[in-house]
């Protein structure tokens, strides 16, 4: 913890919108700051977002995120080594498409948040992110959506639930139209993401 702020360190594949939304938030939300951003993608946008802002950003393959392994340019050094050196309390996930490993999860018990484009746990499962989620809502005539914030545990999409937001489903929607107002939805997760931290803070 940096002062009275908790360090986030932000896991992201895509574009990085949420990223953005949490990391333009952190100097109104009186409770964290964000350490870094890392991706599993090196042509992700996240990447471009968390330069422009300042941020110091790390990519990670596949293999080094499931062996708790990190190539960076001091050498190397496990997951684990890197986010301790980071000051890490909470860990963010901001699309970020990959399993999470255990090893992560007891490390930080309670202290892993996700954001998913459906109501859980309707919608969810390995597989089932961004458009995909939206064309399986609107194929089954769903009559509303939304947004569920979760604790990650070992599981794709599950763990406690400690947020939702809904919208309606048209029935002309597209998939393209229905992820416009999930996006729009999502602008709560900085302010969701400051509450729990407050709340979380109070009980340890």
């Amino acid at each position: 913890m940096a002062g009275n702020l908790c360090n986030l360190i932000i896991f992201a594949s895509g574009s990085g919108t949420n990223a953005e939304n949490i990391i333009n938030f952190q100097a109104a939300s009186g409770t964290y700051r964000v350490a870094a951003v890392m991706s599993d993608r090196r042509d992700a946008f996240v990447l471009e977002r968390a330069r422009r802002s300042g941020t110091p950003s790390v990519t990670f393959s596949a293999a080094e995120l499931a062996g708790n392994i990190l190539h960076t340019g001091n050498g190397d050094t496990s997951f684990l080594s890197y986010l301790e050196s980071m000051h890490a309390d909470y860990i963010i996930l901001a699309g970020f498409l990959r399993k999470i490993p255990e090893y992560m999860i007891e490390r930080y018990p309670g202290r892993i948040l996700n954001i998913h484009p459906a109501l859980l746990p309707a919608y969810g499962g390995k597989g089932m992110y961004g458009e995909h989620v939206h064309k399986a809502v609107i194929a089954a005539g769903e009559k509303e959506s939304g947004i569920t914030i979760h604790l990650a545990d070992n599981l794709y999409d599950h763990g406690r639930i400690i947020y939702q937001a809904r919208c309606p489903v048209s029935a002309d929607d597209t998939p393209e139209s229905l992820a416009a107002k999930i996006h729009g939805l999502e602008k709560a997760y900085p302010e969701v993401i400051a509450e729990y931290i407050r709340s979380d803070q109070g009980r340890r």
